[in-house]
């Protein structure tokens, strides 16, 4: 049986590790395992008397009461730990869906939202609710949303703050986009793994595992928090028979979460206002140099600064984006990430801002842009 190939980590597997100055990375900047201890008050001896046993495969019941208390309504047994975030994906498609179900999926959006459902519905099978954009911003309709929706409609995945053009909704369209949901009797798959990075001027959203009883939502460290490398996420999932559904697909893939894991999430769950502030601050400052950068060029991108999230989808002017990448690449250890591959189309980038070091690949970029105009 084959998949849809995963183009944006074919894309990052070629060029991650081998372009030094990265424009593009959707992640904050991370910490190391040495300063997470710091930060959290525990030690390395700490760590190193963590027995590397089977743990509980819903995931340890303390860490998941610390989880459930960053929602308003959610209790601990709602809250299912998983190996990786992506692993979230996949049980949910499998315990929700049938062949021959279809999805409706908010795009552009991070592969696996697309193909992990498609793989389980068949082809042709999900359909794409796609953003407007007007000079400034990026839209959405609820109009657009309802056309798509069919009697075979199961489930309509969203992602907020959205990877990648840092669109989030105001409460009240969250509101609405759960009546809608309700009213159609369908089920709500919400990936909010850049929750909590909402930038200054836009006003905070609940969760939609606090906004509807019946959404399902992925969250995790790997964004917000700069924590990517300890593959931390969690699904909150109210419906009981839902969640021991999802846990039978669990079985079959991590099991169980890896105890050193569970312990530094432990440990991260002390620090995270810690953690998500200094990386907004991070964030917005970076923003400041990118709005600089694209008011110098206002003939070749078109720049709609994000609400929330640190990502942004910029319009590239250029006949394709996926060209110019590997040019940048191999010419000046530049990386660009072409939206082509998150199904945008290949006049536009995605750009990330949670890097310590993005304005020297910013300047590294212009310095690149003015070499070619010469």
């Amino acid at each position: 049986m084959r998949i849809a190939p995963f183009e944006t980590e074919h894309f990052y597997a070629q060029y991650e590790f081998s372009t030094p100055h990265q424009l593009c990375n959707s992640d904050c900047e991370s910490v190391s395992v040495a300063q997470l201890l710091t930060l959290s008050g525990q030690t390395p001896t700490d760590l190193g008397r963590l027995v590397l046993g089977y743990t509980e495969s819903q995931g340890n019941p303390e860490l998941r009461a610390a989880i459930a208390r960053q929602y308003d309504t959610v209790t601990a047994d709602e809250i299912v730990v998983l190996g990786s975030p992506v692993e979230g994906i996949y049980l949910a498609a499998c315990a929700i869906l049938e062949p021959g179900d279809e999805v409706v999926v908010l795009t552009p959006a991070y592969d696996a939202l697309i193909n992990l459902f498609e793989h389980i519905t068949g082809k042709g099978n999900v359909k794409r609710w796609q953003f407007d954009a007007n000079e400034t911003a990026w839209t959405l309709d609820l109009d657009d949303l309802l056309e798509l929706i069919s009697p075979r409609t199961k489930l309509v995945v969203v992602n907020f703050p959205h990877n990648p053009t840092g669109y989030l909704p105001t409460a009240q369209m969250q509101q609405n986009l759960a009546q809608i949901i309700e009213t159609n009797g369908l089920q709500l798959f919400c990936d909010e793994m850049y929750s909590g990075l909402v930038h200054s001027g836009t006003p905070a959203i609940p969760s939609a595992a606090d906004a509807s009883d019946t959404a399902i939502v992925l969250s995790g460290l790997s964004k917000t928090y700069g924590l990517p490398g300890l593959r931390c996420g969690w699904l909150v999932v109210r419906n009981e028979e839902l969640r021991a559904n999802i846990m039978n697909w669990k079985f079959y893939t991590s099991i169980c979460p890896p105890a050193p894991t569970e312990f530094l999430s432990l440990a991260a769950m002390d620090v995270l206002g810690t953690l998500r502030d200094r990386n907004i601050t991070r964030i917005e400052q970076n923003l400041e140099l990118s709005t600089a950068f694209f008011e110098r060029w206002p003939g070749l991108f078109e720049w709609r600064p994000p609400l929330a999230g640190s990502t942004a989808l910029v319009g590239y002017k250029v006949p394709s984006v996926s060209a110019v990448a590997a040019t940048l690449a191999e010419e000046a250890g530049v990386l660009i990430h072409p939206a082509v591959t998150l199904g945008s189309d290949d006049q536009h980038m995605r750009m990330g801002f949670g890097r310590e070091a993005f304005g020297d690949a910013l300047d590294r970029f212009e310095r690149w842009l003015n070499g070619r105009r010469q």
